[in-house]
């Protein structure tokens, strides 16, 4: 059988998976998780991207505003309801944040609301130009001390990271993450386990990478040099039920839902809550209008929330 007979065979046993919000195929009880406190608050600033990944976790593209630009006016209420619940970091993706008009007055905004700040960036071009550079030079120490970047290059080899962002990217990656170092904001890396390798090799890998830039990241430190799964929708994806939780060793109240829910808006429509950052477009998942409504359990009822988080053990959050 051919590689696109494999795949095309494990898409179809997929398919007969994850219909059910409450049972699996097999008639079992489907895992939920509780939700227990707010810590992060994610901001789908939309999914317009510089850059089209080749395999991009929710589609991103120069063409893709299935997910409009939040506006710092909508972001407001939402940042003032978390800091009244107590959650303590706003997390910020795309797309690409830096392509959003509003991005600055965003950041602004939650800091000046005493958060942490995660944002998760390619630190290309977008980042580079000089309004948003002149911004980001423009905050204060104390800004800056709770203001983290996440840039993703995706492998230490420029070929293997051109290869899934485009010719040039990586350069451009590299350059950003240097110049972010040099200004004085914290920075971590994030990069992707393409082909299988070993952690040891991998983080191997990305400290020589560090060591020719002059990049302040330990590689060897899982929080600063953070290597997320490779996701694929056509491979055939377990079912999480109920009972995979002792029979894994893995706790509900560990997985990204129970601790943050993340704001986006659909093209022609108004802010809602989506419990993952992971799967924006599917509707089960969204929450409601405010936190405190979205506040409800969430149903495993998707290949992400198996291959990610229960069984690859990543988590967006800082």
């Amino acid at each position: 059988m051919s590689a696109f007979d494999l795949a095309r065979a494990a898409k179809a046993r997929t398919a007969q998976k994850f219909r059910n919000r409450d049972v699996t195929a097999t008639g079992e009880n489907r895992a939920v998780v509780a939700f227990d406190h707010l810590e992060s608050l994610w901001l789908n600033t939309g999914t317009l991207c510089n850059v089209e990944c080749a395999h991009c976790y929710i589609e991103s593209s120069p063409t893709n505003d299935r997910l409009a630009y939040l506006t710092a006016a909508e972001v407001r209420p939402y940042l003032d309801e978390a800091r009244e619940i107590g959650a303590a970091e706003i997390g910020i993706t795309g797309g690409e944040p830096f392509m959003n008009p509003d991005i600055l007055e965003i950041l602004a905004d939650a800091l000046a609301r005493d958060f942490r700040v995660l944002v998760l960036t390619n630190a290309m071009r977008p980042m580079m130009r000089p309004r948003i550079i002149d911004g980001l030079k423009a905050f204060g120490a104390s800004e800056i001390a709770r203001l983290n970047f996440r840039v993703s290059l995706d492998h230490y080899t420029g070929q293997r990271h051109d290869e899934e962002r485009g010719a040039g990217s990586f350069e451009a990656g590299v350059a950003g993450a240097k110049w972010l170092a040099q200004n004085g904001f914290a920075l971590t890396i994030a990069g992707r386990n393409f082909d299988a390798e070993t952690d040891e090799d991998i983080r191997k890998g990305y400290g020589e990478l560090f060591a020719k830039h002059d990049l302040p990241v330990d590689a060897h430190d899982p929080g600063a040099l953070v290597i997320f799964p490779e996701m694929d929708e056509r491979a055939d994806v377990p079912e999480i039920t109920e009972s995979c939780w002792g029979i894994l060793g893995v706790s509900a109240g560990d997985m990204m839902c129970a601790t943050s829910r993340m704001l986006i808006k659909r093209k022609g429509e108004t802010p809602s809550l989506a419990s993952c950052t992971l799967i924006p477009y599917d509707r089960q998942f969204e929450m409601g209008a405010t936190l405190k409504e979205a506040a409800g359990p969430v149903s495993l009822n998707h290949p992400h929330c198996a291959k990610f988080c229960v069984l690859g053990g990543a988590s967006c959050s800082g």
